[in-house]
């Protein structure tokens, strides 16, 4: 009997959290389903929720978008389209946190994964973020995954691609909601 309790205890919170490690993205033609990776980059997924739970990216704009490569959001500073939106500021902001230091990881940038965007410097990732149209291992343990598209991805593919070569867009398409499941 006690052994059955201890599976049933087992079952309950890892289901728990999973479902604490999925985030939802709505865009304007769907919602995206993110599994996060709090196993190898714990700190990046924190802040991640910490943001997305406090709104902060509701509203933020796409501003780098570059065909078969990826999409690029998550400027809370000046990126959002419902509070001080700066187009020619935008892709230079984060929040009001201190940058992260890295936790660069095995999980190559394959298409749908999730991965900090950063200056040149490895520990500057703060809030800003990109998703992959396809795989990039010149990537790979160079920026942190924290990520990964499980359903939904044929959405991501609908957002506004920008100009060859920059990725810079004109009139992007903007970050809906995100909402972490409980």
């Amino acid at each position: 009997m006690i052994r059955v309790l201890i599976l049933i205890f087992l079952f309950i919170s890892s289901n728990l959290s999973a479902e604490e490690n999925t985030m939802i993205l709505k865009l304007k033609d769907g919602e995206v389903k993110i599994e996060l990776f709090p196993d190898v980059a714990p700190g990046h997924v924190k802040r991640i929720k910490e943001l997305a739970n406090s709104g902060k990216y509701n509203g933020v704009v796409f501003h780098r978008v570059i065909d078969g490569f990826m999409a690029q959001t998550g400027d809370v500073k000046h990126g959002n389209t419902k509070n001080s939106f700066n187009p020619g500021m935008v892709g230079t902001g984060g929040s009001d946190f201190p940058d992260l230091m890295a936790e660069f990881n095995d999980i190559p940038h394959e298409r749908g994964i999730l991965s900090m965007a950063r200056s040149q410097s490895p520990d500057s990732a703060n809030s800003q973020f990109f998703i992959c149209f396809d795989t990039h291992p010149h990537l790979d343990r160079q920026y942190t995954v924290f990520g990964k598209v499980i359903s939904g991805m044929e959405f991501v593919d609908q957002i506004k691609k920008g100009a060859p070569g920059s990725g810079s867009v004109d009139n992007p398409d903007i970050i809906e909601k995100i909402t972490v499941e409980k």
